[in-house]
C-alpha cells in the first residue's frame, strides 16, 4: 500500500481526491484539516483524520511513513484574502513552508501542491502558459510566495515537488459556504430555491472550468509518473465561457426562466482566464468531462444537500 497524506482533506478538492484514492484499494489515506473552511462530514470514512492546523509544528509526526503529500490547505477566497492579507500570508505562506519542512524531515517521496491560476491575473496573454507570472491580489501573491519556497526546498534539500495551477475547478462538494460562493454552486442553489442569483459586473468575464474528476486523474498520475516531478502544470479545460453563458446553461438544465440580478463588480479578479494545457498534454493528460455532464453531476449533488437540509 502507498501512504498518502492530504492537507485540507475536508475541503472540496481534498475530499474528492481522498475518495478517488480509496476506491483504488492501493492507497492508505491520512488527512489533516483544521475545519476552518472544510466540512468534516465530507471526509470519506476510510481516511485516518486528524484535526490539525498546517501552521502548527505539531503536524510533523503525522508526516512520518508517508510516501506522497498532497498540499491543498489554504485560505483561498479572494475577497477574504483581500480583507485580511496578514492571515492570508500566515496560512498560505507560513503554513505551506511548515508542510514542506515536515515533508523534508519525514523523507517523503514527493509533495504535490496547489498553486493557482490567480497568479496570471495581471496577464493579457490567453491561453496562458506556466511561464507567465503576473499576480495582483493578495491571494495570488501568497500562492506565488509558496512556489518560491518550494523551489528553494528543491534546490537546497532535494525535496521533490509537483506544482499544480488549477483554473476554475467545479463539481460535487464545491464550497458553497464561502463569503461569495463559486458561480456554479451559487447559481444552482439560488435557482433550485426559486431565488434570483447574483452576477457581479456585466457577466462577460470568461473562465476556464475544469471538472474535479479530471483533476484527480492528474493527481494520481503525479504519484505514478516521474515525468511530472519537478514540473509545474496548468490544469484547466483549455476552453473558457462567460458567466452569462454559464448562467444560461444552468438555468436551461433546471428549466427556469428566473433572470439574474447584476451588482457592482468585485475588485481583484481577472477579466478572463484560459489555460494553456500543452505541458499536461505532453505527459498524456487530457480533460474528459464535458461541461454539461459536469453541471448535471453538480446539480444532483446540490439537490441532495438541499434535501438533507444542509443548504
Amino acid at each position: 500500500m502507498t501512504n498518502i497524506l492530504i492537507t485540507g482533506v475536508a475541503g472540496f478538492i481534498g475530499s474528492n481526491l481522498a475518495d478517488a484514492l480509496l476506491k483504488k484499494n492501493e492507497f492508505k489515506v491520512r488527512g489533516i484539516d483544521n475545519l476552518a473552511y472544510g466540512i468534516k462530514d465530507q471526509i470519506p470514512s476510510g481516511v485516518e483524520f486528524h484535526k490539525l492546523d498546517i501552521r502548527d509544528k505539531g503536524i510533523y509526526p503525522y508526516f512520518e511513513n508517508i510516501d506522497y503529500v498532497f498540499h491543498f490547505a489554504a485560505k483561498n477566497s479572494i475577497i477574504d484574502c483581500q480583507n485580511d492579507p496578514v492571515e492570508t500570508s500566515d496560512i498560505n505562506v507560513t503554513g505551506s513552508l511548515n508542510v514542506f519542512e515536515a515533508s523534508r524531515r519525514a523523507g517523503v517521496k514527493k509533495v504535490i501542491y496547489a498553486e493557482s491560476s490567480a497568479i496570471y491575473e495581471g496577464s493579457n496573454l490567453l491561453p496562458t502558459p506556466e511561464t507567465e507570472l503576473k499576480p495582483e491580489s493578495f491571494y495570488a501573491v501568497s500562492k506565488l510566495s509558496g512556489m518560491y519556497f518550494a523551489e528553494a526546498y528543491k534546490r537546497f534539500y532535494d525535496l521533490k515537488t509537483t506544482a499544480l495551477r488549477y483554473f476554475c475547478v467545479y463539481g460535487p462538494r464545491q464550497d458553497y459556504r464561502r463569503t461569495i460562493p463559486p458561480v456554479f454552486s451559487s447559481f444552482i442553489i439560488k435557482l433550485l430555491k426559486g431565488e434570483q442569483p447574483t452576477i457581479f459586473g456585466t457577466g462577460e468575464k470568461r473562465r476556464d472550468f475544469i471538472y474535479v474528476d479530471d483533476i484527480n486523474d492528474f493527481h494520481i498520475q503525479c504519484i505514478k509518473d516521474e515525468r511530472t516531478t519537478g514540473k509545474v502544470f496548468n490544469l484547466g479545460s483549455g476552453v473558457n465561457y462567460s458567466i452569462n453563458e454559464i448562467y444560461k446553461m444552468i438555468s436551461g438544465l433546471l428549466g427556469t426562466s428566473i433572470e439574474p440580478k447584476y451588482l457592482e463588480d468585485q475588485k481583484g479578479e481577472a477579466l478572463a482566464n484560459l489555460a494553456d494545457i500543452s505541458e499536461a498534454k505532453k505527459v498524456g493528460w487530457y480533460p474528459k468531462t464535458e461541461l454539461r455532464e459536469g453541471l448535471q453531476n453538480s446539480i444532483k449533488f446540490i439537490k441532495n444537500e438541499i434535501s438533507k437540509g444542509r443548504v
